[in-house]
């Protein structure tokens, strides 16, 4: 069986947990950022203590059995998805990154009428982390992603996914792009309804690589919306995979709420380094000269020569001093 991009990811998971190094020049204010490791009890996160992620998709449903969710677009659909914890103790928790971490064990509930006002009613009185998985991704591999992600951060909210109709084949990277901006209706859809619900806190969004794309498309969108932008607490974009110079304009348009973003690029990434390719070259903010991201406002966090993936495109969920930098953004946000 080849090694794929999640194999590296969980194996340098396992790594980074049990051998955590310093990671120096964050940018802005990111001074030297402390060790930081993955929680030794599952319960230690509010996803722990009751295993259920709350999940905005338009993916279309494929029924209430794996893969749940398939590879075509559907209608903007609510789930519940019951999840496994990862294992306990250091054994466990190596044993879990290799296997896989998070893992599915059923969908309670699955709508796709009024999906906006369940979902919105079941995230009622917490703060809320909502996930935006990128490129070639997996209905379940995104789960477990942000079942893996809430976990580190050992939040204490709501924990929700958007995840939208990836192709999650290599080669499907133009199907997925259309994809995304396809899906930034119901991304808009899910933030509205979520800012309806009055007893709802902070909403943290933390999107990754085409994930990205979508969250700025659906950001600006919402730029006329003053009461949606109060409500988010961060926003951090990780390895964002977006033509620099579309990202410069989006960010200028975002105002104020640019302030409380946060960008972890790392310019050794080799899967950014590829989608500049496919673009004709021009680079992908998340490997762009830092120079131009600290002139728009935004905290960045340069990672470069952190981590041990092969592809240096997934270290806020591989390497567990770069989650710091995440949780260090949300915390900014509370305030």
């Amino acid at each position: 069986m080849p090694v794929t991009r999640r194999d590296f990811s969980r194996f340098s998971l396992a790594l980074a947990s049990l051998l955590p190094l310093g990671l120096t020049a964050c940018a802005q204010s990111e001074a030297t950022v402390s060790p930081f490791s993955v929680p030794e009890r599952a319960d230690l996160s509010a996803l722990g203590k009751d295993p259920r992620l709350l999940v905005m998709t338009t993916r279309q449903s494929v029924g209430n059995t794996a893969p749940y969710f398939g590879t075509d677009r559907g209608p903007l659909t609510f789930a519940e998805v019951r999840l496994s914890p990862p294992g306990r103790g250091i054994a466990g928790r190596v044993s879990s990154a290799v296997a896989g971490d998070w893992a599915i064990v059923g969908i309670e509930r699955e709508t796709a009428t009024d999906a906006a006002r369940v979902f919105s009613n079941a995230a009622n009185g917490r703060d809320v982390l909502l996930y935006v998985h990128g490129y070639n991704e997996s209905f379940e591999s995104a789960v477990r992603s942000a079942g893996q992600l809430s976990h580190s951060l050992a939040f204490q909210g709501r924990t929700a996914l958007f995840t939208w109709p990836s192709g999650g084949k290599l080669l499907d990277y133009a199907y997925d792009r259309e994809s995304a901006l396809w899906s930034r209706d119901g991304f808009v859809e899910s933030l509205r309804a979520l800012v309806a619900n009055p007893t709802i806190g902070r909403i943290h969004i933390v999107a990754h690589s085409m994930g990205t794309f979508l969250t700025l498309e659906g950001l600006r969108e919402l730029r006329d919306s003053p009461d949606v932008y109060a409500r988010i607490g961060s926003v951090v974009l990780a390895s964002p995979d977006v033509d620099i110079d579309a990202f410069e304009q989006t960010v200028k348009r975002l105002g104020p709420l640019a302030k409380r973003m946060t960008v972890i690029i790392d310019p050794g990434d080799r899967a950014l380094a590829v989608s500049a390719r496919i673009a004709g070259g021009v680079a992908r903010a998340g490997a762009a000269d830092r120079a131009r991201l600290d002139a728009l406002g935004i905290r960045v966090a340069d990672t470069a020569g952190r981590g041990w993936s092969l592809l240096r495109h997934d270290l806020f969920l591989s390497d567990s001093e770069v989650t710091q930098v995440v949780r260090r953004a949300m915390d900014r946000g509370e305030n």
